[in-house]
């Protein structure tokens, strides 16, 4: 691949701020988890992947900051260090791709691709496409054959025309162009309300290409669409792996136990080099076992002294993300706590709950279960806890054996 053919003459601009009315809920779509990762990271992750070389920006609501710096902190190393500072949106999306195109001046790149956040699925051939489309006509946006019969109605919903369909095309993005064509026609046309970044090209007289879109890339409009798309994303992640993690660590003096990063009071506290998360430390070992990927020890010696007394959930959280850098995602996650004091039961709820916030997965797909050795052994002695977990993870077909 040229340094050309990687992107180094493009920029791209990711429109995430809307506020997805038609989805429905608190959290715009663009931020909404698909199979365990939110949507923007996922389009990211694709176009990194695409043009590696290329600058890649995000409009984003005022009010996402968190929820952006929780998205981008799931996407590839490579999409992050490609990232500038994100630019934040106006009043409507013609508004908001005008802000995005003025921060990315200094950028100084001939091609900019601008892509929907809520489109996860572009391709990395639909995305070259897109631009070297833009470097042969200036302006070029991918379009379907429309095959479905379009008629025009009226107020009251009569028909009054049926338009040939051989002339029309569904329109998809990323729409590519000319860096300076395009940020030179939205200054013309702010404050009109145009629906698309080509009609923007097309207002201020330039002649927009269409080149060949893709039925694959989907955009999710509403929660039935995110739906599909787990549907057809899990569909694609046919390497099922199961990992399983176990630890042990002894009580000392104390007046907490920490316990899938809930703090449990008790009248003694776990030894460990860490906090001595038992469970936590069970369920990382699981992930890393599915992974083929060493253990806990291997990528945080106990030796090292960084990690002393160091909260455990760092240690999840990267088993977690090293899942998904493998394009994979978390299926489900079970763990079985063994000891006679602190009862866990009481704290069950918050304990998934923080295992699903640390892994970046729907709680649903954590199940935590407690018992006692009936008085028998170590635990039965309560000299200790044990914690067993099984961690079921999805990667791409084609995983390296």
């Amino acid at each position: 691949m040229t340094a050309s053919d990687a992107g180094a003459d493009s920029c791209v601009l990711i429109v995430a701020a809307g506020r997805g009315s038609r989805f429905g809920g608190e959290t715009p779509k663009q931020y909404r988890l698909l199979a365990g990762v939110p949507v923007l990271a996922r389009t990211l992750t694709a176009f990194a992947a695409a043009l590696p070389d290329a600058a890649l920006s995000v409009v984003i609501h005022p009010d996402d900051l968190e929820l952006y710096q929780t998205a981008i902190a799931a996407t590839s190393d490579a999409a992050r260090a490609s990232l500038s500072p994100p630019a934040f949106g106006g009043a409507t999306r013609q508004d908001s791709v005008r802000n995005g195109l003025e921060s990315l001046i200094r950028k100084t790149r001939k091609i900019v691709l601008v892509h929907d956040a809520a489109r996860p699925f572009a391709s990395i051939e639909l995305i070259k496409a897109a631009r070297a489309a833009a470097l042969a006509h200036g302006a070029a946006i991918p379009g379907l054959a429309v095959t479905d019969t379009i008629k025009s109605v009226d107020a009251d919903g009569a028909v009054v025309a049926t338009p040939d369909r051989a002339g029309l095309r569904a329109v998809q993005t990323p729409q590519a162009f000319d860096f300076d064509l395009l940020l030179s026609a939205h200054r013309a046309a702010a404050g009109r309300e145009l629906t698309d970044d080509a009609a923007v090209a097309e207002s201020a007289g330039h002649r927009v290409h269409i080149f060949q879109g893709d039925p694959a890339n989907m955009k999710i409009t509403t929660a039935g669409d995110l739906t599909e798309a787990e549907r057809r994303l899990s569909g694609d992640l046919t390497d099922v792996r199961v990992g399983q993690g176990f630890d042990v660590h002894a009580f000392e003096p104390g007046d907490k136990v920490w316990l899938g990063g809930v703090p449990i009071p008790h009248d003694r506290k776990l030894e460990g080099h860490s906090d001595a998360d038992v469970l936590m430390h069970a369920v990382t070992d699981a992930l890393l076992g599915a992974l083929a990927d060493g253990d806990i020890g291997s990528h945080f010696p106990p030796s090292d002294p960084q990690w002393k007394g160091a909260a455990s959930s760092i240690f999840l959280a990267y088993a977690a993300d090293r899942v998904r850098q493998r394009g994979g995602m978390i299926a489900h996650v079970d763990a079985t706590v063994v000891a006679e004091r602190p009862k866990v039961g009481p704290y069950r709820d918050a304990i998934r709950e923080r295992l699903a916030k640390t892994m970046k997965i729907p709680v649903g797909r954590v199940a935590i279960k407690a018992t006692t050795s009936e008085r028998l052994g170590f635990t039965g002695r309560e000299e200790g806890m044990v914690a067993m977990a099984t961690a079921t993870v999805r990667l791409p077909a084609g995983e390296p054996e």
